[in-house]
């Protein structure tokens, strides 16, 4: 819903007009910046700069989830995350941190860290004990629609009908965690996880079919392999699609752009605005 307002410690987002979530991943083979950022005080400064340049949310992510990609350990996951939460919080004590996982040790550490959002790909079906971990610490959550897992899940998906489906499973999972105490639910399709390219564009299309489900509706389209094959561009010239397609976004009611490019679309933000 686009007129929704989440509180969180330190101040509260209204979805009226859609906010930011800028990508800092902590790891050295994320598909768009794997290894920009893999040491502590790169992560930091991007973290900084996402904020500078109109970041509403940071998400700190220490595991890749680009297709084909294989996990990593526990250990090693939150000795990427946990030093880049905690610094960019010293820094900036108002920011709110979300946590890219799916592992519940994760996002425990990281909420007990400051961070206020658990942003999980798995639609908290990974790990059984995700939805008590947001309840416990009253936590913000992204259910999102993934099909397979990371390393298998670009192995030929097949959908009857993906709009449907992707949204019998956000309604299914944000019931399960609305009843178990989970009130902050973010919603989000999937763009790429487990999706071939037809079913990114109906996605797209259909992104106004999500906002029944009664939560703010978010994107992640930034760079995707979807738009470099429909124009025949690798990943560092995706810049003016990603643009094109997170303004059709925010136009078909996305109020949560995860994006790379926090000052691109920032930009959209401050015209769309104009309109929405």
């Amino acid at each position: 819903m686009n007129n929704l307002t989440y509180n969180f410690k330190n101040k509260e987002l209204s979805f009226a007009i859609p906010k930011l979530m800028g990508i800092v991943n902590v790891t050295p083979d994320s598909f768009s910046d794997g290894g920009k950022y893999f040491s502590i005080d790169q992560a930091v400064t991007q973290g900084l700069k996402l904020i500078d340049e109109g970041a509403d949310i940071i998400d700190i992510g220490g595991e890749s989830t680009r297709p084909g990609s294989d996990s990593v350990s526990l250990e090693e996951e939150l000795k990427r995350t946990t030093p880049v939460i905690k610094s960019i919080l010293h820094l900036r004590k108002d920011a709110i941190i979300s946590i890219d996982t799916t592992k519940s040790e994760v996002a425990k550490q990281a909420l007990d860290n400051g961070a206020q959002i658990i942003n999980d790909i798995s639609g908290l079906t990974f790990d059984e004990n995700m939805t008590q971990v947001a309840k416990e610490y009253d936590s913000c959550v992204v259910i999102m629609h993934i099909k397979g897992n990371p390393k298998t899940m670009q192995d030929n998906p097949d959908y009857t009908d993906v709009v449907k489906e992707v949204y019998d499973f956000l309604l299914v999972q944000s019931i399960k965690s609305k009843q178990n105490g989970v009130d902050k639910i973010i919603v989000d399709p999937g763009i790429g996880f487990g999706k071939r390219i037809e079913d990114n564009f109906s996605l797209i299309k259909n992104l106004e079919y999500f906002q029944s489900l009664g939560y703010p509706v978010m994107v992640g389209l930034s760079k995707k392999s979807f738009i470099g094959r429909t124009l025949d561009l690798d990943i560092n010239q995706r810049d003016v699609g990603t643009v094109i397609m997170e303004t059709i976004s925010i136009l078909k009611s996305a109020r949560i752009i995860r994006t790379h490019n926090v000052k691109y679309c920032n930009q959209i933000v401050k015209l769309a605005s104009h309109i929405l």
